[in-house]
């Protein structure tokens, strides 16, 4: 399945669409697709909007590109794309932006999909892995 890249200002970046959900509700949320990413991480307004309760899960500490460590909690949800559904563990951060986009890397995304970036073309597709 193929995505146009999206546009923000004049940048272009492979953000596409899925659904995250849990037994009990489904949210849709846009995601940057990033090799450089070593798990999916969703700002934490998204864990409280599927009613988990963000803190109860495993936490956890990343350090960015400010080298300042910043927690964040895991939770096992579903991540549906293009139809192909996946359970996976994602961490829900607190303290990710408002308005941002999520980012999905290389455990729960790059280990379920063959990806290919097609910046010429402004597309990126997914293909499952077999």
């Amino acid at each position: 399945m193929k995505f146009k890249y999206k546009k923000f200002g004049k940048i272009l970046r492979p953000v596409i669409p899925i659904e995250v959900a849990t037994r009990e509700s489904c949210v849709r949320y846009s995601v940057l697709v990033d090799s450089g990413a070593d798990l999916c991480i969703f700002h934490s307004d998204i864990g409280t909007a599927l009613g988990l309760n963000v803190e109860s899960g495993i936490p956890r500490e990343v350090s960015g590109i400010t080298g300042s460590p910043e927690k964040y909690y895991l939770h096992k949800v579903s991540i549906s794309i293009g139809g192909w559904d996946h359970e996976v563990e994602v961490g829900f951060f607190p303290r990710m932006p408002d308005y941002s986009y999520g980012v999905v890397g290389q455990y729960g995304f790059f280990d379920k999909f063959v990806v290919k970036f097609d910046l010429l073309k402004e597309e990126i597709e997914l293909k499952l892995q077999i």
